[in-house]
């Protein structure tokens, strides 16, 4: 007999408990895995058993993960997405091959998205199967082949192919604006600024462009994505540093104004990044040659 054989858990099991720690109750366990509540209660005692170590926390009226359970779900949870994505590309089949890319929600949507039609086009037996993700990840433990990146080829253990850079501008609504922008750079400090996450220093950055010596942190708002920032902008809560391509509509229609000056360049760019491992995929190797024809960084966008 494998000894190891016991170690390997039912995965009906373990998707009860992953779905629990989602879900929170088991009552939404059971809808979603179409059993009763005494069926869920079951196997999740049944993996308590194989595994010797409690799992579940019991009271009356809920059931909760253990700590315990809870770290041993972070190193499973990736194993059970990855069998999905699999089973779901072997059902699939594609002639071309299947490309699991993660995006970032505003590039994506912005730059990929209303250039993807072109490569359908010339490629249609390759599949492209598409998540937002805010931050760089673990390739060995995240189903993706590639990713959409922003800021420096130092992502480890990856190739990547540049994109393109960017240029940010400051705007804001027409109501905390005048027209033609402030007259100076420091006048922005006495108004809200929004900051996104994922470049905390973006708008140090702009001051010091400007000429601006700061002394401590900026005060504001905090977003995890532009999309948010944006509405936060046109609802006149604040200034926002936005990259042009996410700005030049708004800019254009009046719904925007620029706060000061033009846009200046930012730190970091774009690139398409990939594990080593990859390298050869056909699906990834397709995509990679058909993208690099869209690296322009200067490149008309399509609308």
């Amino acid at each position: 007999m494998n000894p190891n054989r016991r170690l390997l858990p039912s995965l009906a099991a373990l998707r009860a408990l992953e779905a629990l720690d989602r879900l929170g109750s088991a009552s939404a366990v059971a809808e979603e895995l179409s059993l009763t509540q005494s069926a869920v209660s079951r196997q999740l005692q049944a993996l308590e058993a194989q595994m010797g170590v409690g799992l579940i926390q019991r009271d009356r009226k809920r059931l909760a993960l253990t700590p315990s359970a809870r770290d041993y779900l972070a190193e499973v949870r990736p194993a059970l997405n990855r069998i999905a994505q699999a089973s779901l590309s072997l059902q699939v089949k594609p002639a071309g091959g299947t490309l699991n890319l993660a995006i970032l929600p505003a590039f994506g949507m912005r730059w990929l998205m209303p250039r993807l039609p072109d490569f359908a086009r010339l490629h249609p037996d390759v599949t492209i199967n598409m998540t937002t993700q805010l931050r760089p990840f673990s390739f060995a433990r995240e189903p993706f082949d590639a990713a959409l990146h922003f800021g420096k080829t130092d992502w480890p253990g990856t190739d990547a192919l540049l994109l393109r850079g960017e240029r940010v501008e400051a705007v804001g609504a027409p109501g905390m604006l005048p027209q033609g922008g402030l007259p100076q750079a420091r006048d922005l400090l006495r108004r809200p600024l929004l900051h996104i996450q994922t470049r905390p220093d973006a708008w140090q950055d702009w001051f010091t462009a400007h000429g601006v010596t700061l002394q401590g942190p900026l005060p504001g708002t905090i977003h995890d994505q532009f999309s948010t920032i944006i509405q936060a902008a046109l609802h006149g809560l604040g200034l926002a540093l936005l990259p042009e391509y996410l700005a030049e509509q708004d800019l254009a229609t009046g719904r925007l104004r620029r706060a000061h000056g033009g846009p200046i360049e930012a730190r970091g760019a774009y690139y398409l990044v990939w594990p080593h491992e990859k390298a050869r995929d056909p699906a990834l190797t397709t995509f990679r040659h058909w993208l690099a024809g869209k690296a322009e960084p200067e490149d008309g966008l399509p609308r």
